[in-house]
């Protein structure tokens, strides 16, 4: 993937005040990206001085210069949630028919859970499920029902490492008739000891080719002592997307510039969004289409790196 010559895209400087917490903010990273209209929109993870998590949307004519909506997303019905929240983060964006959803993490004690929220735009949504079973992170929505039932892709935390949290090193998918009651259906994938992807976990919301449903994902090498998170591309069947076509053997991006490995994380690229210019009328993207990935740099600022559905399904195959 090739870097934009803007990157970082936003940082800190690019979010506006709102008062009386969201003054001076400490970084934005990890955004969900969808198109509304003919606009680019992202959903951005805004943290504030006080180490606490907002939502901010922002919004581009090209796809590169951003102008971030002076106001906080608001998501109706979270005071219905029995667990105490503590951070909501990590949205991703997928659009079924007409319906926009988002999916994001959430800490409360001791956990981390998924939850799912439909909007008509980027300044208000509305909860739908919050997950009370399982401790699970990078979740992401298929664009289509597979089978007549939603789909989905998570990542369980059953890896504990240094500082007390818990990761994964496998992800798995699951279905619902509803988006509130999910059933484990398989494992997709696992990482691969040794090698970049040790620890993995979803990326954007896959997207939908003519060879398959093509993914991004994230690795995360442990082995030099501290973690370094990158970036790399699976290509999942399409009428059974627990088995892989393909699976990039390298990476196919990884922390090189100043801004990805100096920040609050070191040493991180974090692809949350993912937007594809061009969608056949069968929705399939395009071979030569442009692909858009926006990415969190070392948990502290945006990037947006360049590529092809072309060039990602050959590195699936590399």
């Amino acid at each position: 993937m090739r870097r934009s010559s803007e990157n970082p895209i936003l940082t800190r400087h690019d979010i506006p005040d709102v008062p009386p917490d969201v003054v001076d903010v400490t970084s934005v990273f990890n955004p969900g990206a969808i198109r509304v209209g003919d606009r680019y929109a992202l959903l951005l993870r805004v943290q504030t001085r006080g180490r606490e998590t907002v939502l901010m949307a922002a919004e581009s004519e090209d796809g590169e210069h951003f102008a971030v909506r002076p106001s906080l997303v608001k998501i109706d019905r979270l005071d219905a949630v029995d667990e105490t929240i503590y951070h909501i983060y990590d949205p991703r964006l997928t659009r079924i028919g007409d319906v926009m959803y988002m999916m994001f993490a959430a800490d409360v004690d001791g956990a981390c859970r998924l939850g799912i929220a439909t909007g008509e735009n980027l300044d208000q949504f509305r909860l739908v499920s919050f997950g009370s079973d399982i401790d699970t992170r990078n979740g992401v929505l298929f664009p289509e029902k597979i089978g007549g039932r939603f789909v989905r892709l998570e990542r369980p935390n059953l890896v504990a490492v240094d500082g007390g949290v818990s990761s994964g090193s496998e992800i798995i998918l699951a279905e619902s008739d509803d988006l509130v009651t999910w059933n484990p259906v398989g494992s997709v994938m696992n990482g691969r000891p040794h090698y970049w992807d040790e620890l993995i976990g979803s990326g954007p919301p896959p997207v939908k080719t003519r060879d398959g449903w093509l993914h991004i994902y994230h690795g995360i090498a442990r082995h030099f002592g501290a973690g370094i998170y990158q970036a790399g591309a699976v290509l999942l069947d399409l009428q059974n997307p627990c088995r892989v076509v393909a699976r990039s053997r390298c990476n196919i991006l990884e922390p090189r510039e100043l801004y990805e490995m100096v920040g609050q994380v070191p040493n991180v690229v974090f692809p949350g969004g993912m937007i594809v210019d061009d969608i056949d009328s069968e929705g399939f993207a395009a071979p030569g289409s442009t692909v858009r990935v926006y990415y969190g740099a070392a948990d502290t600022c945006v990037g947006l790196a360049l590529t092809t559905i072309d060039e990602l399904l050959a590195a699936c195959h590399a």
